[in-house]
């Protein structure tokens, strides 16, 4: 009995190892949406041995997090290729619709939005920050956890379209805002004005 059981046990290693083998989808340099992280660029392909089975894996960097990831090529399916310029626009136009805010208690809220930003797909990221956004309020009715998830699903779209549309981040950050009507370029000026008045005050003081 236990012959047999020993040479069962060798096939299913080798048939492990075919799986690795999986024709990779991204090259070098492309971007990718990793759904936990946001959008990352693959760097370079790397092999490995982990427990005696020969892995290859894409390693990316996020930029924004300053941080690097692998993702196994046979795992490559929990990636997404960077949106479609038609996508973007789909993606506008869910930013300018009104919300649709449930009347559910904010944690249970709180939960969906987050399954939203981390399922990574581009549509539920944009409905999280229409939901959440408070125009040009500077967010001051908004919780914590509110402002949180928001500036998440901001920061992802942002990174996002930036790099589909080749646009300089303040270029793109505009486009999202003009979406959402928020003015935030008067509440910049409102800021820089006042830290150039208290400039000012400060030389006089000397």
């Amino acid at each position: 009995m236990r012959i047999p059981k020993n040479n069962e046990q060798k096939p299913e290693i080798k048939k492990v190892k075919k799986q690795d083998t999986e024709k990779k989808e991204y090259k070098i340099k492309d971007y990718v949406v990793y759904p936990k992280h946001g959008v990352g660029q693959i760097t370079e392909f790397k092999k490995m041995n982990i427990g005696g089975i020969d892995i290859e894996a894409y390693v990316l960097k996020f930029e924004k997090d300053k941080a690097n990831g692998m993702v196994p090529v046979n795992k490559q399916s929990h990636l997404r290729p960077l949106a479609t310029i038609n996508q973007v626009n789909k993606c506008i136009s869910i930013l300018k619709s009104k919300p649709k805010i449930k009347r559910s208690m904010w944690s249970r809220r709180a939960q969906e939005y987050e399954a939203k930003i981390s399922s990574g797909k581009i549509y539920e990221l944009a409905e999280v920050v229409r939901d959440l956004n408070k125009g040009d309020d500077l967010m001051v009715d908004q919780s914590y956890s509110e402002r949180q998830l928001f500036e998440k699903a901001y920061d992802r779209i942002l990174t996002e379209f930036q790099i589909i549309l080749n646009m300089s981040l303040e270029d793109t950050q505009k486009k999202l805002d003009k979406a959402l009507k928020r003015n935030l370029e008067k509440q910049v000026q409102m800021i820089e004005n006042k830290t150039s008045e208290e400039g000012v005050t400060e030389e006089i003081a000397e």
